[in-house]
Order: structure tokens, then sequence, then C-alpha cells
């Protein structure tokens, strides 16, 4: 098989494995909410993240409401989540840019999300995904790690592994790869000792092939 198809084979192998390709969403397919649970849960649990965003949208629940809070207020509310107080500025810092320039409304387009403080190229892809369903590819540690370990793409940076999945994978596919493959890293494919033996898409992957063969 070629990269593509091997790629591709190993997402819908994912899809059957977890059950279908759709999932809970707690963010309610909102931009804004999606912006700012991305935000929180950088370096910090899931189990943390989503209290933390349902505690802050309860009493700032718009844009606009978050620009004219007190960042030392909202520390307290997203509190213990990793970096809560430099997290805590740049949430408000956001709100006041998004109220200013786009009056209140995330923007829908790569290039004006990346205008954002804070948004890199893997946040302003889930925006797109989850908040206005626009086809993306959104490469974190997990997507890297597993797209290089299988052998899809031979890339040094989670940037080059988004552009190669999104000429192997078909543009159907590629919202959903990301959460099949966070999935896959997070409970079998993990950084140091993966779980091969378990995995489903260990034909479709040149380490696990390996390691079934010794």
């Amino acid at each position: 098989m070629t990269p593509s198809e091997t790629a591709t084979r190993a997402i819908e192998e994912l899809a059957r494995f977890w059950g279908g390709f759709e999932f809970a969403d707690f963010n309610k397919r909102d931009p804004w909410r999606i912006l700012v649970s991305a935000i929180i849960s950088h370096r910090t649990q899931d189990n943390v993240t989503y209290p933390a965003t349902e505690r802050l949208f309860s009493k700032w629940p718009d844009v606009r409401s978050l620009s004219l809070a007190d960042p030392d207020e909202v520390a307290k509310v997203i509190f213990p989540a990793g970096f809560y107080k430099t997290k805590s500025q740049r949430l408000v810092q956001m709100a006041i840019f998004i109220t200013s320039q786009y009056g209140g409304k995330v923007p829908d387009s790569l290039d004006e999300l990346l205008r954002i403080k804070g948004v890199g190229r893997k946040t302003a892809n889930l925006v797109l995904s989850l908040g206005y369903n626009i086809p993306s590819v959104v490469v974190d540690t997990h997507v890297h790690r597993i797209s290089n370990r299988a052998g899809w793409v031979k890339t040094q940076t989670p940037e080059q592994t988004e552009f190669e999945l999104m000429k192997l994978l078909p543009k159907k596919y590629w919202t959903k790869s990301n959460e099949l493959l966070v999935r896959l890293g997070q409970n079998i494919c993990k950084p140091i000792v993966p779980k091969c033996e378990q995995c489903p898409i260990c034909p479709m992957c040149v380490t696990g092939s390996s390691v079934k063969k010794n």
C-alpha cells in the first residue's frame, strides 16, 4: 500500500475500534468555547480543563464579558489548570483583541486566527475544524509522534506533519483524525512504552509490525 492508503486505512480502523467518528462534544461547537478550552488545556489534564472551562463560562459567558474581567479573578476561577496565572492574562487579552478587532466574533480563517497572540496552528485549526466545521488537520504531540512512529511521515515538527497529513488523508478525515489519534496516543501508543500488542493499527505501523515479528 502507498503511504496515503496506509494512513487512510489506519484512520478508518481506529474509527471502527473506537465505535465511529462521533465523540462527545464538550464545547458544543462554539468557536469561543473551543478557543478558551484549548488555551486552558495546555499542559493540563482533561479532568481539570473541562471543569475549569465550565466555571469560566458560568461567570463570563461570552467574549465581551471576559474582555472586562480582572485577570486575577480569572486565574482564581481556572485554578488548578497549569500556568493558570499566565493563561488568565492571555485569555483576557484574547477577549479584548477579538472584541476590538472582530466585534466579539472569533474569526473563521487561519490567517486571522493566527493574528491572535497565543494562538498557534494547532489551536487555530482546532477552532476551524470543530467551531466552524472547516476541514483542518490538527497536529499535537500525539498526532506528530504516532504519524512518525507508524512511518506515514518523516517529519521534524508538528507543522511539517500537518502538511504531510493533508497530502495523505482524504479531506473528509482531516478533522476526525486528530480525535482518533489523540485517543490512541493517550491509551495505547504512549510516548515511552507503546502497547503495540493492543493496538488496532499494528498492520499499518512500521514500528508495531516489527515488534510483533520479534
